[in-house]
């Protein structure tokens, strides 16, 4: 006779130790975690844990403890202000500047309970929500410190690039501006002085970051309670920074409306570059020329005259009709005009650089990268929600500057219980013995 299983082990201690539901010690849950997050998959945290970390774990063991540890971070994230700890500790000060910005990234998802590798139709590619809330400082100045733009801004490639078109065949382009200090100082130091550096731009001092699966009403407040619990609503200067997508706007709106709003000043270079193609098609001198004139006008803060040129261009053409293609040269003319009208409050460069405000989301376009890194490629699917979502949260914990997810982890209480693998049953012919 085969006596049937009426519990599990239970070790009081388990859960005050920190150890997991199946038998991984604190510090494994850790290692584990952390290769999960800074490798491009689960295989290759598991070749790398066994590689370096001479530890055997499996690639269904590290995503299931990517799925524990992501799930509670979820939870933690999204309580109440009276619920559990926040993640983000509350600094001693309100930051000098305190920056905000928030850009959209791409991951590809699947029904969950297909295995891995799987897609089925109706799922896809999908956007993540990711924004970094950066602690920063700043100089102001009496005058414009760089009225020119930089020289990066007037390279005929650098600029095909931004707007994702082919380069102009431009026989002799203007002199660019010499490189300026902003693309060759190193980064200004917490005690440099004006002699030392020429560089205007904010110092990152402390980055966290915050991705999400979850629509942008809710990714707005969780930007919101990350704001509040670093003390950002107290800051000497707050700014928040976005590109034209509407729901940048919205969560500026809904929950930072009292931070300066600034258009990233390299999104409104494509729809300039486009449109000086367009308008002089036969001439790709007098383009460059064109964009070079328009994109220093807008550098300057003279969107208003830019905007009174592209309209006689479009007078010129006429208008679009209502459903004209998008490559039609009076469709591509009126998109550049709606785009600079809806964001023209929102590009008083000279204003920004004064005040030593960062006028490009060049923080947020390295971010994204590095989120993308590791949730996005051509073979990997994550179960939609919960396996995207667990994920972005290790990612981005792994990624914050005040080493969040090392703290969190060594804090993480355990499991009471150790988690047994089901005995397989017994013959028939013996169960009824």
């Amino acid at each position: 006779m085969i006596a049937p299983v009426v519990g599990v082990l239970f070790f009081p201690l388990r859960e005050a130790l920190g150890f997991d539901a199946r038998p991984l010690s604190p510090g494994l849950v850790e290692r584990i975690t952390y290769a999960a997050a800074e490798t491009r998959s689960f295989d290759r945290a598991e070749l790398t844990l066994d590689k370096v970390g001479n530890v055997a774990v499996s690639a269904s063991t590290i995503q299931r403890v990517v799925g524990d540890v992501g799930g509670e971070l979820v939870t933690r994230r999204d309580a109440g202000p009276k619920g559990v700890d926040a993640l983000a500790e509350r600094p001693t000060e309100p930051p000098q500047l305190a920056v905000v910005e928030c850009d959209g990234g791409r991951a590809r998802t699947r029904e969950p309970g297909y295995g891995r590798g799987v897609h089925l139709s109706g799922e896809g590619w999908r956007e993540t929500k990711n924004a970094c809330l950066i602690r920063a400082l700043r100089r102001t100045f009496e005058d414009d410190p760089q009225p020119e733009p930089p020289a990066c801004f007037c390279d005929p490639k650098h600029a095909a690039k931004i707007a994702e078109t082919e380069a102009l065949s431009v026989a002799s382009p203007p002199a660019a501006v010499p490189p300026s200090a902003e693309q060759i100082a190193e980064p200004l130091d917490a005690e440099s002085t004006d002699d030392d550096r020429d560089d205007w731009r904010p110092k990152r001092l402390v980055r966290t970051v915050v991705s999400s699966m979850r629509n942008s009403r809710d990714f707005g407040r969780q930007m919101a309670r990350e704001a509040k619990q670093r003390r950002f609503p107290e800051a000497a200067g707050k700014v928040f920074l976005g590109d034209g997508l509407p729901w940048n706007w919205t969560i500026w709106k809904e929950h930072f409306c009292d931070f300066t709003p600034i258009l990233d000043f390299i999104h409104p270079l494509g729809y300039l570059f486009l449109a000086a193609k367009t308008v002089h098609a036969l001439s790709p001198d007098d383009a460059w020329t064109q964009y070079l004139a328009w994109m220093r006008g807008c550098w300057q803060g003279e969107v208003g005259q830019v905007l009174d040129e592209l309209s006689e261009w479009q007078s010129k053409l006429g208008e679009p009709p209502p459903k004209a293609l998008d490559a039609d040269p009076r469709k591509i003319v009126a998109t550049t005009i709606t785009y600079l009208e809806n964001n023209r409050q929102r590009m008083k460069y000279p204003e920004y650089r004064q005040a030593g405000l960062p006028v490009t989301t060049a923080w947020m376009e390295s971010l994204v990268k590095e989120v993308n890194y590791r949730v996005k490629g051509t073979e990997m699917f994550w179960n939609n929600p919960e396996g995207a979502e667990a994920i972005l949260q290790v990612r981005a914990a792994a990624l914050s500057d005040d080493d969040r997810l090392s703290k969190y982890l060594r804090s993480r209480p355990g499991c009471p219980f150790t988690r047994r693998p089901k005995l397989p049953k017994a013959p028939a012919e013996i169960r009824k013995s």
